[in-house]
């Protein structure tokens, strides 16, 4: 049987998503080796958030025929849903499907012959209703791995280009969820990472995120759930609670802010505003002992002004985050930010990104020193590391000691005694 390798680009839903297919593929015979080995398929799992996205995606496919003029090439997921004529333009491209059919690229591809032209195979958005289940592996290990609950937004943010590219908010079915919690449970994985598009809008017949989360929590097995980015509005009271009060939640959250202009919010079309965001980080610092807060921000929205940027970083510096993740806008076909007056130069943006990573910095050491001496719990990670082994505490604080394999896979408790470059030195006890 032929060999294929994928590469995927974005979030970790792409990623669960790829190990599924790649798993079919696997049943199907099929050999799957490492991108960067000679393969006879290559599948591109794409992104679509920003540009440079989108030109990485093109690069890839370029790399792959100057690695085998002959390999069979696919693209799919979400560059491929939006734009497949950009994709189609690159001369050895051999099938291009969108978010509902790559769930079946197994028996689509039937040959490794090059056609010379294309097969395009993308639903209009408003027919994308495949869920396609999904989980997979950490990328580093096997300790970890990734459930998808939730595909599709029904967001408008007026910079984003996603729920074009996945179509309508839709869940997985409540008891499918919890059978598959047990299924990578038996597979021996001890922590599960929930994902989706937009996770706090889980909804299947009355079942919302909130009773997802009660129903896995029912679950009388020794393992750990981390909820993935979940935006603001959606990050309710109860579900604080409920973190804190079971010993399956990791205290870790991840929300996004975007800005700390209540101005640049209402252009980006959020549902909250800043003082909305402020109430959920006081829930958390009323409800959860010593939890881990990302953010998510975007710097050089259309219109953000030296005032705006101000706000922004004037409000997250009284925040008690743990890191951020800061992007530059990038502007998308399709949305209606690119028509807002007022762009920000190039200069200004990246001054904006240094500033931010720059606090991030400095927030993250603060949290990882302020941990010191403190008690945590960790799973450690498969890979030994020159006699060292890692793992992230419960709220997500990178941790090493020396390996022990018997420790490997495990939740163990231990002491954090030093930071040594933002990744901390711990004691098993």
């Amino acid at each position: 049987m032929p060999k294929i390798a994928f590469h995927t680009f974005g979030c970790k839903l792409n990623y669960a998503e790829t190990s599924h297919i790649a798993e079919k593929f696997k049943l199907k015979g099929y050999t799957v080796v490492e991108d960067e080995e000679i393969a006879d398929i290559y599948i591109i799992n794409s992104c679509t958030v920003t540009k440079d996205a989108e030109k990485d995606c093109r690069q890839k496919i370029r790399h792959y025929l100057r690695k085998n003029s002959n390999a069979f090439i696919g693209v799919m997921g979400c560059y491929a849903q939006i734009r497949p004529e950009e994709i189609a333009a690159i001369d050895g491209v051999d099938i291009i499907v969108g978010n509902d059919a790559k769930y079946d690229l197994p028996n689509l591809i039937t040959t490794t012959n090059k056609s010379g032209f294309p097969i395009i195979l993308n639903k209009p958005t408003d027919e994308l209703n495949n869920f396609g289940i999904a989980y997979s592996a950490d990328e580093d290990d096997r300790t970890r791995a990734f459930l998808k609950v939730q595909d599709g937004c029904d967001y408008t943010c007026s910079y984003c280009t996603i729920p074009l590219a996945r179509g309508k908010s839709r869940s997985l079915e409540p008891d499918e969820v919890i059978k598959l919690v047990n299924h990578l449970l038996d597979k021996n994985y001890l922590e599960i990472v929930l994902t989706g598009v937009n996770i706090g809008d889980y909804y299947y017949n009355g079942t919302d995120f909130y009773k997802l989360l009660r129903m896995i929590d029912e679950i009388k097995r020794d393992f750990r759930i981390r909820i993935s980015s979940i935006e603001p509005n959606l990050l309710t009271e109860d579900i604080i609670k409920l973190v804190n009060d079971s010993d399956h939640f990791a205290n870790h959250f991840h929300i996004p802010l975007q800005s700390g202009s209540d101005k640049i919010l209402r252009k980006m079309q959020r549902r909250y505003n800043t003082g909305h965001f402020d109430k959920v980080v006081n829930n958390l610092v009323k409800y959860v002992e010593n939890f881990g807060l990302g953010i998510d921000v975007i710097v050089g929205f259309p219109d953000e002004s030296d005032e705006d940027f101000n706000d922004t970083y004037n409000f997250l510096e009284n925040i008690p985050f743990s890191y951020l993740h800061v992007f530059t806008y990038s502007e998308r076909p399709n949305t209606k930010a690119i028509n807002i007056e007022n762009k920000v130069e190039k200069s200004i943006k990246k001054d904006r990104n240094f500033k931010l990573k720059r606090l991030s910095d400095f927030k993250k050491e603060l949290f990882y020193n302020n941990s010191i001496n403190t008690t945590q719990r960790v799973i450690f990670e498969t890979t030994n590391n020159d006699g060292i082994m890692k793992g992230y505490t419960d709220n997500y604080i990178r941790v090493f000691t020396n390996y022990d394999p018997t420790k490997v896979n495990q939740f163990c408790n231990v002491k954090i005694i030093s930071n040594e470059n933002n990744i901390c030195k711990v004691e098993i006890f």
